[in-house]
């Protein structure tokens, strides 16, 4: 039997597009921190931000280092959905994926990289990497999801 739809309600959403370059990562992650506290509330609760914040670091990272096209952006998404905020990065770079949920391990101690997907894991609640949505542009979006403290399912 299938589950019913689930209906998602989007109350609060920044997007922005931003260069693929360390500075558009680095902007990605103090616009969504100024964002959350401008939304006050429990969006402004000190558990959100910080993993929030650090899940953006490192998809924005991905995005530069990973997903980059010269001469394309990448985009940031946050909204506020039914219980959730919601990391949406998009890139332009489709052949490029990263491993699925549950399926990314650890890398050695002494190796350079491959721990952001890893934070990730660990952070969001939910995540996701879904084919781009627009227009038929090439690309890809990792979708993370962090539970506001009041809907908490873990």
């Amino acid at each position: 039997m299938d589950a019913p739809p689930t209906t998602v309600t989007v109350s609060r959403t920044l997007a922005q597009r931003l260069s693929a370059t360390p500075r558009g990562a680095r902007l990605a992650r103090h616009l969504v921190v100024a964002q959350l506290h401008a939304w006050g509330g429990v969006f402004a609760a000190e558990e959100v931000i910080d993993r929030v914040s650090v899940i953006v670091a490192e998809l924005a990272a991905n995005a530069v280092t990973h997903g980059r096209v010269p001469g394309r952006d990448f985009e940031l998404r946050v909204s506020v959905v039914t219980g959730s905020v919601r990391v949406e990065v998009t890139d332009t770079r489709a052949e490029r994926r990263p491993p699925a949920p549950g399926v990314v391990t650890p890398r050695g101690v002494l190796d350079d990289g491959g721990r952001g997907l890893v934070l990730v894991d660990a952070l969001a609640d939910r995540w996701e990497v879904v084919g781009r949505d627009c227009d038929g542009a090439p690309g890809k979006t990792v979708r993370a999801e962090v539970d506001l403290p009041f809907r908490r399912r873990r």
